[in-house]
């Protein structure tokens, strides 16, 4: 049987075409990447028609019902739509950056999927040793096609949305890096199948020993994919559409099936980085242990899509939950709390790590069982640990609240209030008043 036998039949059919080096270094690459892309293309096509269906149980509607039984079809009718839909191009827009703008946006998310980890062997495309520095660099660079859409467009709104979204990415790429700075100190190793690899040595989350860093990673996560509540570059209630406000038919497309795309990879690094990955208690025990390979790939994806689509959920929810951020707020949570919680989360983490390895051996105590791949504790060193992380929420609670004590000092409104158009030594209003006409008088 498939599940229960190693897959040989697909490589003896290969081997009669192709050498060994070639079906490894060509052929099942090409293989894997078709496959990640269908089912991302999939994902995109059924992401609006779930997001529609989950505001409509919140909101007590039905949601798509008339396409196909429940509405399954919708997609479909939408895409149709926007294929046959007329391809507007504004008359002093700058073409060439307008037409090649949603292409870099598809090609920056789909391109970071290379070095996803979404199972063992070869439920993985490639797995490189730097590979979360490869995924944070590839994914800013879709922050250009944002800006490059809404400065060709010749359009303010559209350029106001760019300019917002530069903003907010940029401010939000420093938070969500320096929250992975915690979880890496464990693992030990910038792959992204070797901090799942230390998980499992470990039998622990990383989310266990990083709460503070997971919370601070899925907020940035949420602002950087341009999300409600930090939708603010689209804003269709202040800017009409946003960065893609010129944009119409397929090349509108585009653009949320780079949104929809990034939302899985943030959604996958933080599976990885903290939920463990593929990872799950017992699955290796009773398939791998057993002889079972291929069964334990398959049962170790679906624990990965299973992690990856409750994080998924979580952005429906948000946006019909939560009501949107004016841009002064969305900046102040940037700056003012997610960036120093970040800083003040690497000087804990780094504080009880140090803790740990230094009560190693002291009077009798072991903490740390093995460094060989990754930092794999002892119970009583995990208990340890999992005290100082939550211990860390509160301090940093504390410290932030003492850092930002004054941040409400600065009120808007009472500023407003007290601009006066008068002269204020003289007693007379700094523009003169118009003299009245002769009829009038």
């Amino acid at each position: 049987m498939l599940f229960f036998a190693p897959i040989d039949f697909i490589n003896q059919l290969l081997l009669k075409f192709f050498s060994v080096d070639t079906i490894n270094h060509v052929v099942w690459p090409f293989i894997q990447i078709g496959l990640v892309v269908t089912l991302v293309a999939g994902w995109v096509a059924y992401a609006t028609y779930l997001e529609r269906k989950i505001s409509a149980f919140m909101q007590a509607r039905l949601g798509p019902m008339r396409v196909g039984p429940w509405g399954l079809l919708q997609p479909i009718a939408d895409g149709i739509k926007l294929l046959t839909k007329e391809d507007f191009v504004p008359e002093k827009a700058d073409r060439w950056i307008f037409f090649f703008a949603p292409y870099i946006a598809v090609a920056a998310a789909f391109i970071t999927f290379a070095v996803i980890p979404f199972g063992p062997d070869w439920a993985v495309i490639t797995d490189v040793n730097i590979g979360l520095l490869f995924v944070l660099a590839v994914s800013s660079v879709g922050v250009l096609a944002l800006i490059l859409a809404g400065w060709s467009s010749n359009s303010k709104y559209s350029l106001l949305g760019a300019l917002r979204s530069s903003a907010q990415m940029i401010s939000y790429e420093v938070a969500m890096g320096l929250s992975l700075v915690g979880a890496l100190m464990f693992a030990r190793t910038l792959s992204l199948s070797g901090v799942v690899h230390a998980q499992q040595m470990d039998s622990v989350w990383f989310f266990v020993y990083q709460p503070l860093g997971f919370l601070i990673f899925l907020v940035s996560g949420i602002a950087e994919n341009n999300r409600a509540p930090f939708d603010l570059p689209e804003a269709e209630s202040e800017l009409v559409a946003g960065f893609h406000t010129e944009y119409s038919g397929f090349r509108w497309s585009l653009f949320f099936m780079a949104e929809y795309a990034a939302m899985v990879i943030v959604s996958a690094v933080a599976v990885t980085v903290y939920l463990g990955g593929w990872y799950f208690p017992f699955v290796y025990r009773y398939t791998e242990a057993n002889g079972y390979h291929n069964l334990y790939v398959i049962v170790s994806l679906l624990v990965f899509i299973f992690k990856l689509l409750a994080i998924l959920y979580l952005y429906f929810w948000l946006r019909w939950t939560l009501p949107r951020f004016r841009y002064d707020q969305l900046m102040d949570i940037g700056w003012k709390w997610l960036i120093p919680s970040a800083l003040i989360n690497i000087v804990i983490s780094a504080l009880a790590i140090f803790v740990v390895q230094a009560l190693d051996g002291w009077r009798g105590i072991k903490t740390i069982e093995s460094l060989s791949s990754g930092l794999n504790l002892t119970p009583t060193g995990k208990a340890l640990m999992i005290v100082m992380g939550l211990a860390g929420l509160g301090l940093t609670g504390l410290s932030l609240a003492r850092i930002n004590w004054r941040s409400r000092d600065f009120n808007l409104k009472n500023q407003r209030r007290n601009i006066r158009l008068v002269n204020v030594p003289s007693g007379k209003p700094a523009v003169a008043p118009i003299a009245p006409a002769a009829s009038e008088s």
